[in-house]
């Protein structure tokens, strides 16, 4: 039976949109067919154990491409008669697919890019490190138009003609539209509120602070309007500190990080999914394309994303939900405003968004595209065959 090895840092029970892609793959994979090789974490051990197929930890808390590293991946690959990698994230590991090929044989291999690649892209060190990526792997995967095009000019035009578009995907059966009847509304004293939810790590490109800052406008229009963040980060501090300075201190709920199984509860408490994220550092740091987007459209919620990166190919503008600039306080809160008086308008945006995620984001078609990709004999996109 072929074999995967998947190489990734990106695994729960890490959370993020990217540990999220990577495990519904890994899931979705042949009993015996794939092995992961990925970074400690904290509570890993209880995790990894009921997962249907192995997972090798390495001590360190990150993975690099360093001789070790590499040679542990190579390794692996010969220990599990692995002749097939994806790497999960494209940069920096990638790097070692030279030498994967060299010792262990491997025949394809895949690196999927996201959003932070395109910081690599855009700066020159890191640029020619993207380059050496593109030669030495079958197939760059991209999320969208607008990551693929910057991270197309670093990769030349051989490899760039070798990319595929594989987006992550949802299980919209996981996500049902039931607002209102959530233990969590419960659990953080929530009932006869109207709720925004925003669940996504707590840094600024995510744009929480906007959404703390269009609150006090909020509520003059919706009274009892509270604003639920969901995710851990760096920001949490400030975020705290800038409610308790508007006066929020009890309309603003910091619930901090969840496992993903448990995020469908809070979708079903929410009456607006809001995440305004924004582009940063002048376009090194982008929104690569947002699963959270998805599972709140799967969850029948109207979606206010931000208009960066990728974020415009989840939401349907005016259909299913809004794209506002990240940055414009007044018109996310003329947005929400709008979804919160207009209930009927609202609901009718959830619904066609939960539609929308059930005809075109399903895992299985995500599976299905990245197995053709590593399938043994897969010809390249330029017509070379591996």
């Amino acid at each position: 039976m072929a074999r995967t090895l998947v190489v990734t840092n990106d695994f729960p029970p890490r959370q993020g949109g990217i540990e999220t892609f990577v495990h519904a793959m890994t899931s979705h994979f042949p009993a015996g067919s794939v092995v992961v090789y990925t970074s400690s974490e904290p509570g890993a051990a209880g995790y990894d154990a009921a997962l249907p197929y192995p997972v090798i930890r390495d001590r360190a808390r990150m993975l690099l491409p360093t001789p070790r590293i590499a040679g542990r991946a190579a390794a692996l690959a010969r220990r599990y008669g692995c002749d097939r990698v994806w790497f999960g994230a494209a940069a920096p590991l990638a790097l070692m697919a030279d030498r994967l090929r060299r010792e262990a044989g491997v025949r394809r291999i895949v690196a999927t890019t996201h959003g932070h690649e395109v910081w690599w892209a855009r700066t020159p060190g890191a640029r020619s490190l993207l380059r050496r990526i593109g030669a030495v792997t079958d197939t760059v995967t991209h999320l969208g138009e607008a990551t693929r095009l910057p991270i197309a000019a670093a990769l030349g035009p051989v490899a760039a003609r070798r990319m595929v578009r594989l987006v992550p995907g949802v299980d919209a059966d996981a996500f049902r539209a039931r607002p209102g009847e959530s233990a969590v509304r419960r659990r953080y004293g929530l009932d006869g509120r109207p709720v925004i939810l925003c669940a996504a790590r707590l840094v600024p490109r995510k744009g929480q602070d906007v959404l703390v800052r269009a609150l006090p406008e909020v509520r003059r229009a919706v009274p009892g309007t509270t604003l639920l963040l969901v995710g851990d980060g760096p920001g949490a501090r400030s975020l705290r500190r800038a409610a308790a300075a508007a006066g929020l201190a009890g309309a603003v709920v910091l619930a901090g990080g969840h496992p993903h199984a448990a995020m469908p509860e809070f979708f079903a408490a929410a009456d607006v999914f809001a995440m305004p994220c924004r582009t940063r550092r002048r376009g090194l740091e982008v929104e690569g394309l947002g699963i959270v987007f998805l599972e709140a459209a799967a969850a029948g919620l109207p979606v206010l994303a931000g208009d960066s990166g990728g974020a415009a190919d989840t939401v349907c503008d005016g259909v299913t939900g809004h794209l506002v600039d990240g940055r414009d306080v007044p018109a996310v809160a003329a947005r929400l405003i709008g979804l919160l008086q207009d209930r009927d308008t609202a609901a009718a945006m959830g619904a066609k968004g939960r539609e929308r995620v059930r005809a075109e984001w399903g895992w299985e078609g995500t599976y299905e595209r990245l197995a053709g990709l590593l399938a043994d004999g897969a010809r390249r996109p330029d017509g070379d065959a591996r």
